[in-house]
């Protein structure tokens, strides 16, 4: 991804010039003729708190500026941001599921292992769907033709606005309900949507109905994989119950 106006997002060669040390002058953009990205000079909650409002510009300044593959390791950010993603995932659905009759001490070994085995498939089936229909629907809804590095730079705007999901990480310290994580679901599908519209300059509901279509697939996934895992830990323990005792 080149870099970008944050405004107006029209391309840019470079963002300032550096005269020395701690003596920049910011670049003005060509089109929109304002400063092409000011959020350098600003501290790195400033641009938090825009990515929290939703702002393009903050987005625009994440996505193009900070994180450009000419000064970062584009591969390896993107590996470490989808292992990040599917362990907040995975902990996600723990805690759905998660009761004290369910998660006690007294759990045996094959419950457990059964439990960890339906997040599991949770996760990698939920998510596979997701990113399936994800670019599928980019494709089809938002008519975004491009190779590898195209959707790869898509994949990485969608792993990155998901960062409300490190607020679950709350939920190790306080006692919160599991409600607060349909909150956080929510924000996530909102910051993906504006992610997306920058991404590829579409327009809102266009977007917003592309990552609503793809959250909705890897909810009701998610749900079928569960279900029929359950069916089948049900069916074991019938099988397991009935199964006759001979003594010698």
């Amino acid at each position: 991804m080149e870099l970008r106006c944050i405004h107006c997002g029209f391309p840019i060669k470079t963002l300032f010039l550096q005269y020395s040390p701690g003596n920049i002058r910011l670049m003005k953009c060509e089109n929109c003729k304002a400063v092409a990205d000011e959020y350098i000079e600003c501290e790195s909650m400033i641009v938090l708190i825009d990515l929290i409002l939703h702002k393009p510009k903050a987005y625009r300044h994440l996505l193009f500026n900070l994180l450009n593959p000419q000064t970062l390791n584009f591969q390896g950010l993107l590996w470490k941001s989808a292992l990040g993603f599917l362990l907040l995932d995975a902990y996600r659905i723990m805690v759905l599921t998660r009761s004290e009759e369910e998660w006690g001490l007294s759990m045996s070994f094959s419950s457990l292992f059964w439990r960890f085995s339906k997040i599991l498939m949770d996760v990698l089936f939920g998510n596979l769907a997701f990113l399936s229909i994800f670019l599928l629907a980019t494709r089809n809804l938002l008519y975004t033709v491009g190779g590898a590095s195209r959707y790869k730079n898509l994949l990485l705007a969608i792993l990155i606005s998901s960062y409300f999901k490190i607020f679950l990480i709350a939920m190790m310290v306080w006692e919160l309900p599991s409600s607060v994580i349909f909150i956080i679901d929510v924000f996530v599908l909102s910051s993906n949507t504006v992610a997306l519209k920058v991404v590829t300059g579409s327009g809102m509901s266009r977007c917003a109905e592309t990552c609503f279509v793809a959250h909705a697939v890897k909810l009701f996934v998610g749900q079928l994989t569960v279900f029929h895992s359950s069916r089948f830990l049900q069916d074991s323990k019938i099988l397991t119950c009935e199964m006759p005792i001979y003594s010698m």
